[in-house]
């Protein structure tokens, strides 16, 4: 693999359908908490044009978007919700296994199926190489150098889905090894949707942003497009990636999206194109 610019993995899931209502969970309960007599109601409510199996893969994953599920999370066994949907368990295997296939759960031999964790590392190397002089690879420091509200200028506004102007949290990061910098980035947030960001000390962000906007934003982010593409660095950016005015840079420009395909997050990322790699397995 080459190494992520992010560092930080979304959580592979395909473009999602709408989701479908709560099948009678007792807020703020999981799915061992269910109300009975709100089933069946809940289950005639559904779109039936859809599937019995699709249905219960969009209510299940909206308990997941809403936090009812949490990753790590053990699901009830096929043949419980079999029982509590009101539906075969062939069904039940169905829906679990295109959640599955979309990388939302994972089966755990032995033990059961879980919600899964996001691999926040796992692609880290994907693009460029991060390694220390002793050649360890390494989760690259985070700086954040700046953090304003702004109206979203049209190019933020488009990719983010929301009308121009409307207030963004702009963030401007520096990712290091061993103080040495690597990348630079420009990250847009919906302010509306990440408020509590505003209120962190930019000390305690961390190296990571995914982890930190699921645990105080609780938004998180399961998929993300990205494109590449060349440019070289203007006077700011030579200053800040210590290199001459019109060095080459690699430019990744990446939009993440929560479970129902919402972009929640645009960033651009700079590096040095001598650390630029591609590496990818072909099946």
């Amino acid at each position: 693999m080459m190494p992520d610019p992010h560092g930080e993995e979304p959580r592979p899931c395909a473009a999602s359908r709408t989701m479908r209502p709560d099948l009678g969970l007792a807020k703020p309960g999981r799915l061992d908490v269910f109300s009975y007599s709100h089933l069946y109601d809940y289950m005639s409510q559904l779109d039936v044009r859809l599937p019995r199996y699709q249905q219960l893969r969009d209510d299940l994953a909206a308990q997941i978007n809403r936090r009812d599920l949490r990753p790590g999370d053990l699901i009830p066994s096929e043949a419980e919700l079999s029982a509590r949907y009101g539906v075969a368990v062939g069904t039940v295997r169905k829906a679990i296994d295109q959640l599955v296939s979309e990388g939302v759960l994972e089966r755990q031999q032995g033990r059961g199926t879980y919600v899964r964790r996001a691999r926040f590392n796992s692609s880290l190397f994907r693009f460029f190489r991060f390694h220390s002089e002793s050649g360890e690879r390494r989760i690259p420091q985070s700086r954040i150098l700046r953090r304003k509200v702004v109206a979203a200028p049209s190019a933020v506004a488009s990719a983010l889905r929301i009308p121009e102007g409307e207030p963004v949290i702009s963030l401007s990061r520096l990712r290091l090894i061993e103080d040495q910098p690597l990348l630079s980035e420009e990250i847009w947030l919906q302010k509306s949707r990440f408020e509590a960001v505003l209120a962190i000390d930019t000390a305690d962000f961390g190296d990571l942003l995914y982890p930190l906007y699921e645990e105080r934003c609780g938004q998180v982010v399961v998929s993300a497009d990205e494109i590449l593409s060349v440019e070289s660095a203007t006077d700011m950016q030579a200053r800040l990636l210590r290199l001459k005015k019109g060095a080459p840079l690699i430019v990744i420009e990446r939009l993440a999206f929560d479970l129902e395909r919402r972009p929640i997050e645009w960033r651009r990322s700079r590096g040095p194109a001598t650390r630029f790699r591609y590496h990818v397995e072909i099946r």
